[in-house]
């Protein structure tokens, strides 16, 4: 089932939880509303629910309008973070309780409670109660009852958020599993980064009731549209650095090393005389020489399983790397960090804008072609 979103906005009395927000999801996505809390991702979950109606705008479920419809006319299957079971029914009469509902014949009933239980595997606990079962067992029985009616749309939020670490990696790979599976069109709720990352089709981010970027997951970490993109995803978090125009480079924060920093695609009016950059710390290396490259005094190491981690100061300004172990780096060495001209994003510092760089032979013919024209 195909899904969009026409300049949909929510509010409750002053507060806009979501603001004119429209997309579309595709038949088969699995696409994730990821942010802080507070952002609107919740919210517009239960807009597609048909738990709350919008302010104003559209939903449209393949070609129909549905913003006006009750919930249970959508077809929507919907798992929710405290698993909503009947504790005093079997697991079978849990994932049977919709189709008891819809007055579905028992037999039948039964026969897709069954399937639907092997399909997310705990087709032999359907005689247990909920109590008896451990969390991960719980979520698959919610997520087999939210599957057995068929619906056209499975919404899930924050399904994962009572699961220790280990189980949580375990059912998100369940999850995706189970939607390719089935192939339905569903939209996963966290404000998790990693779960958000490594299962879906698309992520939206969001913050304050808007999309601040729409991409599939890697596009978003590796290109962000916004500083808030570019420090929200990524852990250890991204370094945003501010830099200062000189006459012979960009200077970093109140130290004396410069950064050659390419031209960029705006306006000639714009002030470009400081701006933000993010590097992320895995893509520092350590190096002896290079044109990009970062020296600092270490005032920091930690080690976390195959990483390294280092804090190094230069100046005013403090950064992290992951640098590869086999360096033989101690607390207080002077070291020295490259990075590769592609791994540096530049960001207006008023706006948080993206910055897109150009060649700078590019821009010079540019210029010139402007002159010849004039």
């Amino acid at each position: 089932m195909k899904i969009r979103l026409d300049q949909l906005t929510m509010k409750f009395d002053e507060t806009t939880a979501v603001n004119n927000l429209s997309t579309t999801i595709n038949d088969g996505e699995l696409v994730s509303l990821l942010g802080p809390s507070g952002c609107g991702k919740s919210t517009t979950l239960m807009l597609l629910s048909g738990l709350y109606k919008p302010t104003s705008g559209q939903i449209y479920f393949g070609n129909q309008d549905v913003t006006k419809w009750d919930a249970e006319k959508r077809g929507i299957g919907m798992v929710f973070q405290n698993y909503a079971l009947y504790p005093h029914l079997s697991v079978l009469k849990n994932i049977m309780f919709p189709l008891k509902m819809q007055k579905v014949p028992k037999k039948e009933a039964m026969e897709r409670a069954k399937e639907m239980a092997d399909l997310v595997q705990i087709g032999h606990l359907l005689d247990r109660k909920p109590g008896q079962l451990s969390g991960g067992q719980q979520q698959r029985v919610a997520i087999a009852r939210a599957l057995v009616k068929k619906p056209n749309v499975l919404l899930l939020d924050e399904p994962l958020s009572n699961l220790d670490a280990r189980l949580r990696l375990e059912m998100r790979e369940e999850i995706r599993r189970i939607q390719q599976e089935v192939g339905i069109t569903a939209v996963f709720v966290t404000h998790d980064q990693e779960e958000a990352l490594s299962i879906s089709d698309r992520v939206m981010l969001m913050k304050d009731g808007i999309i601040q970027q729409d991409s599939m997951p890697q596009w978003m970490y590796k290109h962000p549209e916004n500083e808030f993109v570019a420090s929200f995803l990524g852990n250890p978090p991204i370094n945003l650095l501010t830099i200062v125009k000189k006459a012979n480079g960009y200077q970093i924060g109140n130290s004396d090393q410069l950064l050659n920093v390419p031209a960029f695609t705006l306006p000639k009016e714009d002030n470009l005389d400081v701006i933000h950059i993010g590097v992320r710390p895995e893509d520092f290396f350590v190096t002896t020489n290079g044109n990009q490259t970062f020296t600092g005094k270490i005032i920091h190491i930690e080690t976390i399983g195959r990483d390294t981690l280092i804090r190094m100061e230069i100046g005013d300004t403090t950064i992290r790397a992951l640098v590869d172990p086999q360096h033989d780096l101690q607390v207080g060495d002077t070291c020295r960090l490259g990075v590769s001209d592609t791994n540096i994003h530049y960001f207006n510092v008023e706006s948080g804008q993206r910055l897109h760089p150009v060649e700078r032979s590019m821009e010079n013919a540019r210029e010139t072609n402007m002159e010849e024209h004039a």
